[in-house]
C-alpha cells in the first residue's frame, strides 16, 4: 500500500478514493466534460493546481478520470504519483495530436503502439542505451478491437513525443520517413513511468492538426469533440 505517501503536492486525493483505472486526459476541461457527461455519480478529488480528478462509474465499472497537463514533465509527476502512491494499474490517456500523413483526416483517430522521442525523460534511469516505450499490448489489442466495432477511423503506430509545441522549424526531419503517424507531447512519459512501475499504460489520440496540409481544428472542437475517443477508452474499463 501507499498511502503514506498521500495525498501529495499535487494531488488532494486520500488513499483509496481513485480508482485502478484512470482515463487522463490534458486539459481540465475535458476530464470535467467526462465526468459531467459520461460518469454516473462523479465526485472530485482533486483540484490541486487546476489538475481536476474524479472517480464515478462508468456502465457500472468504477473509473477515475483526471488531468495531466502539458508536456512530459507534467504528466511525469501525474502518472508516477498514480502509479506508485495511489496503486493505479492502467492509465489511459486520450488526446491530441498532429498528423504527418498528408491523407489524414481530422478527428480521426491514433492509437500508438509506441512512442518517440527527443526528450531527456528517461536519462536519469541510468539506461545504457535509448529505450523504447511502448503501450501495454491488452489494452491495445483491445483498443483496435473496439475501434473495429465501433467503426472508427483510425490507424496504429508509433508517434513523436516532442518537448516543443512552436517549433522553429516547419520540417518535421526523418520521423514522417521512419513511418512515424504523429507528433503530441506525453506519451513517451506515461509509457516509461508504466514501465518503470510495472503498470499498464495506453494513448489514444484525435487527430486535431495536419503538420502537412496545414488543417486544423478549433480550440473548442480540441476541448469537447472528441467524443469517440473518449467512449473507445471508457469501453477499455
Amino acid at each position: 500500500m501507499s498511502k503514506k505517501n498521500t495525498p501529495t503536492p499535487h494531488n488532494a486525493a486520500q488513499y483509496g478514493q481513485i480508482a485502478k483505472t484512470v482515463i487522463m486526459a490534458g486539459d481540465p476541461v475535458r476530464v470535467k466534460y467526462i465526468a459531467e457527461n459520461f460518469l454516473e455519480d462523479p465526485v472530485l478529488y482533486n483540484d490541486v493546481r487546476g489538475a481536476c480528478g474524479y472517480t464515478g462509474t462508468y456502465q457500472g465499472k468504477k473509473v477515475s478520470v483526471q488531468a495531466h497537463g502539458m508536456g512530459i514533465p507534467s504528466i511525469g509527476i501525474y502518472t508516477w504519483e498514480l502509479f506508485n502512491f495511489y496503486d493505479v494499474e492502467r492509465i489511459i490517456r486520450i488526446g491530441t495530436c498532429g498528423s504527418y500523413k498528408a491523407d489524414a483526416k481530422l478527428g480521426s483517430l491514433v492509437i500508438a503502439e509506441g512512442a518517440c522521442t527527443d526528450s531527456n525523460y528517461g536519462k536519469d534511469r541510468g539506461i545504457p542505451g535509448h529505450f523504447s516505450a511502448i503501450a501495454d499490448f491488452s489494452l491495445l489489442r483491445k483498443a483496435v478491437e473496439e475501434a473495429e466495432k465501433q467503426g472508427l477511423d483510425y490507424e496504429v503506430g508509433n508517434v513523436m513525443t516532442s518537448d516543443i509545441f512552436y517549433n522553429a522549424s516547419p520540417d518535421q526531419g526523418q520521423w514522417p520517413k521512419l513511418g512515424v503517424l504523429a507528433v503530441e507531447m506525453e506519451a513517451y512519459g506515461l509509457y516509461f513511468n508504466a514501465a518503470v512501475s510495472g503498470k499498464k499504460a495506453l494513448a489514444i489520440l484525435t487527430v486535431s492538426d495536419n503538420t502537412v496540409t496545414g488543417e486544423e481544428l478549433s480550440a473548442s472542437e480540441r476541448a469537447l469533440g472528441m467524443d469517440k475517443m473518449i467512449r473507445l477508452a471508457l469501453n477499455l474499463l
